[in-house]
């Protein structure tokens, strides 16, 4: 086998072992046509770059945990604390499958996902209950994880991306964010981030929030050659958070070093399409 192929599958094998968990027979997701979007959709273009969703991901995922009910939900239902490439891989895995997988699938995920949030419930440290159906916590985490993913891909993907295709992609994932049981649900990027300002005064930071931040940021990767590559996504991903979100966090933009994460990401994402694409 010539270098340059050996490389690209090595490559390829070891980003797909991130994303599918060898141990439950997963196998990555197939792109078919009679999905819930298909080949044109802006879906498809954005989730499809898998640099820019690994950046958008952890973003997502930062700004989620502001939101007291959505970091309970988590902290209190789930072992993210000792597995977060598990929860990472299985929102991944979610949103491959609803974007690329067969509508039958898609269907079946979503609801796995809307039967699982009916068992999430709790209290929240000043005797606010929540539950993980909560529509507007459905809306917070679904506008928080679009323009995330929106936000990386303008950032390291195609900044050109007109705003009509932009307001395109917030109308297509609504169906996914409605079947989720979600509401409100933006369906143009002017209203995604009207509903994140609307949201903000809700927002807190305690210690769990630090802390979940803090195992975020600070996870080893699979294999110890990809962690500087993964510490540049991750510092990445801090980088895309708006200010005020970093802020809360007392997280800082890469400054002085920023320069460098974004030619850093921008090359990485560029050997990761060759490599999958050619």
């Amino acid at each position: 086998m010539p270098l340059r192929d050996h490389l690209r599958s090595r490559l390829v094998g070891e980003v797909r072992a991130i994303f599918n968990d060898k141990n439950r027979g997963e196998q990555p997701v197939q792109r078919r046509d009679d999905g819930l979007f298909g080949p044109g959709s802006a879906a498809w273009t954005v989730h499809g770059d898998v640099t820019t969703m690994m950046v958008g991901g952890v973003a997502a995922l930062l700004l989620q945990m502001l939101h007291p009910a959505v970091l309970a939900g988590v902290w209190d239902h789930s072992e993210f604390r000792k597995d977060m490439l598990g929860r990472l891989r299985r929102t991944a895995r979610f949103i491959a499958v609803t974007t690329f997988g067969a509508r039958d699938d898609a269907e079946a995920a979503i609801e796995r996902v809307r039967s699982i949030h009916t068992y999430v419930s709790g209290t929240l440290a000043d005797g606010t209950p929540y539950r993980a159906d909560d529509p507007r916590l459905l809306a917070w985490v679904h506008v928080t994880e679009m323009t995330s993913f929106l936000d990386a891909w303008l950032m390291y993907g195609d900044p050109r991306m007109s705003l009509a295709d932009q307001d395109r992609y917030f109308a297509e994932t609504a169906r996914i964010a409605r079947d989720l049981g979600a509401d409100p649900v933006p369906t143009t990027k002017a209203e995604a981030l009207a509903l994140i300002a609307e949201m903000r005064p809700e927002l807190k930071v305690d210690a769990r929030t630090r802390e979940v931040a803090r195992i975020v940021l600070t996870q080893r990767a699979p294999k110890l050659a990809a962690q500087p590559v993964q510490a540049m996504t991750f510092q990445a991903a801090v980088d895309l958070l708006p200010h005020w979100a970093r802020e809360m966090h007392g997280l800082h933009a890469s400054t002085l070093g920023r320069p460098l994460v974004s030619a850093g990401t921008l090359g990485l994402a560029k050997t990761l399409r060759w490599a999958f694409h050619g």
